[in-house]
């Protein structure tokens, strides 16, 4: 199967060269995404667990044009700016993941622009697409 980029529905600002998703074999990969408003490509400014949730908005987005739901996703990493955060951010997180949540690899890291949460995410897509 040939590899094929899933976009963000909302992004309109150039944030990189870089695809939102890419599916292949069955499999979907998704870029890090962060709390930018789409329009824009600025950081959405606010607590990590709004930055956690507004993330996650956009990984759900990117799952939806590939067929998906947060259902498939097997495996995410997460960047937070602060580790000191990670109670707050997995508890933001685990609104969004429920049942058997994903595999998960959560590091602090040095993000953009007042970013304090970057996550991606890898997910199976339904019938093998």
């Amino acid at each position: 199967m040939d590899k094929r980029e899933i976009k963000h529905p909302d992004k309109q600002a150039d944030t990189g060269a870089y695809s939102a998703g890419v599916l292949m074999d069955g499999w979907l990969f998704i870029s890090g995404q962060g709390p930018l408003d789409m329009t824009t490509g600025e950081t959405v400014s606010g607590t990590v667990e709004e930055q956690t949730r507004l993330t996650l908005s956009h990984i759900d987005k990117i799952l939806k044009a590939a067929g998906c739901t947060a259902a498939d996703v097997v495996k995410c990493t997460c960047h937070l700016s602060d580790i000191r955060d990670f109670e707050a951010f997995n508890r933001a997180y685990a609104e969004y993941f429920t049942g058997v949540r994903p595999a998960r690899t959560t590091v602090q890291s040095v993000l953009w622009g007042g970013i304090k949460v970057e996550i991606d995410a890898i997910a199976r897509v339904r019938g093998g697409a």
